[in-house]
């Protein structure tokens, strides 16, 4: 998915929002490694440091970007150094939240949920309503990666309690709904995709709106109801069109091909596949070509 609502963001948008006396190369290595910069954030934590050791918000940084090259090892090292140097309950937070993501990067969920447990407790005592809620969605990120689904959705249920407006009401919704589609629970996931939509209609971004369109439509389409799954994926393929959404247009145009073939239109299902991959081919988009051919392998016989 092209839509990046991660922990990750979430982690950021929080944290240099609560933080007031970072050093401007952790500030950013921080902003670098949200671009997906790794050389760039590295260099910066590096250079944090020498001027600093103690530099708690650079050695954050490089724990990050560590994990995010895949090297567990050296991001714990920098995230342990960095509690050490931790003060106060927020501090605690924020590590041990850092400190999960990169055990569930390295497909480590025991100890992601524990380091997940671990900001919860914090959080609390920091008094602190937004890293909760990042903790328990963090959680139930862990369960949902190794399909404990009933796990993640008590996760997610309990993190609505605590958002505190529309977009992240939104999001939430999202997480519950995918848990519920999961579960075969149909109605539930519609319910909670519905919820969804509206909140990103009236207060989400673009892509978030137009992320929960198509998987209402997906999700329309899972409980046989082809006729409001067409409806609602015509009108988000219009809107990316008019929009400029290259890739919204192609997803939702193999979504709609989805549909069309589970209704038994194949001829339409192959129209909308090809026009999917002209939109991927016109925009140099290969990895949107791959998710298509993955999406409709075993659709056209």
């Amino acid at each position: 998915m092209k839509l990046q609502l991660t922990l990750t963001t979430l982690f950021t948008a929080l944290y240099l929002n609560n933080v007031y006396a970072i050093t401007d190369d952790a500030y950013a290595c921080n902003k670098a490694y949200e671009q997906g910069d790794f050389s760039t954030a590295t260099t910066l934590a590096t250079k944090a440091l020498n001027a600093n050791s103690r530099d708690r918000d650079a050695l954050m940084c490089q724990g990050r970007t560590y994990s995010a090259q895949g090297d567990l090892k050296s991001a714990l090292t920098a995230l342990k150094s960095a509690e050490k140097l931790s003060a106060d309950a927020f501090d605690k937070t924020i590590v041990a939240l850092v400190t999960g993501h990169a055990y569930k990067n390295a497909g480590q969920y025991d100890q992601a949920i524990a380091s997940y447990q671990e900001s919860l407790k914090q959080a609390g005592l920091a008094k602190s309503k937004a890293f909760e809620r990042v903790s328990y969605i963090g959680i139930g990120n862990a369960h949902f990666e190794t399909r404990q689904y009933p796990l993640a959705l008590e996760s997610y249920l309990t993190a609505t309690k605590l958002d505190a407006n529309d977009n992240e009401r939104g999001e939430s919704f999202e997480n519950i709904a995918e848990t519920y589609h999961l579960m075969s629970q149909h109605d539930l996931a519609l319910e909670y995709q519905i919820k969804a939509y509206f909140m990103h209609q009236k207060s989400g971004t673009p892509d978030q709106f137009a992320h929960s369109s198509i998987e209402l439509g997906r999700y329309y389409a899972a409980a046989k109801n082809f006729t409001s799954a067409e409806n609602t994926l015509n009108k988000i393929i219009k809107f990316a069109n008019e929009q400029g959404g290259a890739y919204y247009e192609a997803q939702g145009s193999y979504v709609l091909a989805q549909v069309k073939a589970a209704s038994g239109d194949m001829q339409s299902a192959k129209a909308l596949i090809e026009k999917a991959r002209l939109i991927a081919k016109n925009t140099n988009d290969s990895a949107l070509d791959e998710e298509i051919t993955k999406e409709t392998q075993n659709l056209i016989k």
